[in-house]
């Protein structure tokens, strides 16, 4: 027998003879679970406290189904015991405090697997396409680009005049992007 059975029949068993509900609690019960839920969550319970306050709210409609009147509609009725529940679940001082202490939920700084491996896919095609350059370029893109040097400071770096070396890196750049787009459709293979 589930709980909520247990629960059924344990509460029918102590109600009055003479008090017949109008409403089937199980099905009621069943069908109406997620409309509390989500009224509760939009009435500000945190989600951590969601399922807890949602079965307050039915225990105190099982205590109460032998007075639901027909002619008012269900999800009102339900309403009314859920706005009642979250107003007292808000006014309990362990509820206020716990919430301006709760820490923010912070970031991981740490890469996901996914993100590790993607960057280290890109890391080799990035040292396959440099192994594709011509090794005189390569110096300069290596100095310029990844390095971070001014051209001025690679030319003098490689004794070369400023615009062989501004030549090299335009050469430089054409090939990588050529060999990498060649790499990528490959699969990353060269």
């Amino acid at each position: 027998m589930t709980r909520l059975s247990e629960i059924s029949v344990n509460l029918a068993a102590n109600q009055a003879p003479d008090a017949a509900p109008c409403l089937d609690f199980p099905r009621l019960f069943a069908s109406e679970f997620g409309y509390v839920f989500h009224t509760l969550r939009r009435l500000g319970i945190p989600e951590r406290d969601l399922p807890d306050v949602t079965h307050d709210v039915f225990l105190q409609v099982h205590r109460r189904v032998h007075q639901y009147d027909p002619e008012r509609p269900v999800r009102a009725w339900l309403f009314g015991f859920a706005f009642r529940i979250a107003s007292r679940y808000r006014r309990l001082s362990r509820n206020r405090r716990e919430l301006l202490e709760q820490a923010p939920e912070l970031a991981d700084p740490e890469p996901s697997a996914q993100e590790r491996i993607e960057h280290h896919q890109a890391l080799d095609l990035a040292h396959q396409a440099l192994a594709g350059l011509e090794i005189q370029r390569r110096a300069v893109f290596i100095l310029h680009e990844l390095d971070g040097y001014s051209i001025p400071e690679v030319a003098r770096t490689l004794e070369v005049p400023v615009n062989t070396a501004y030549s090299r890196l335009r050469l430089a750049r054409q090939d990588f992007s050529r060999i990498a787009r060649r790499l990528l459709a490959r699969g990353g293979r060269p």
